[in-house]
């Protein structure tokens, strides 16, 4: 049986912060990310201009929503699976 990789995971719970600040959140922690890492950042709303930012940039993501409207999305480098 193949063994999941392990990471570390780094949660930005951004659902009290205003604009831009969960954006720039996101973006200081990717740039110190290490190869084991993930960040999850929590938000109230769907991130859509993020997500355009990361594909741009070399990252991928999980969206998982959550009751109440809350959009869980799990980031991490590109071929770092």
């Amino acid at each position: 049986m193949k063994k999941e990789p392990e990471y570390a995971i780094r949660v930005i719970d951004a659902r009290a912060m205003v604009h831009p600040e969960p954006f720039e959140r996101v973006v200081e922690a990717l740039t110190t990310l290490e190869r084991n890492e993930r960040v999850k950042l929590v938000l109230g709303r769907e991130p859509l201009p993020l997500y355009r930012f990361l594909e741009k940039n070399g990252y991928e993501y999980l969206v998982s929503p959550e009751a109440g409207g809350i959009y869980e999305i799990l980031i991490w480098e590109s071929g770092r699976k």
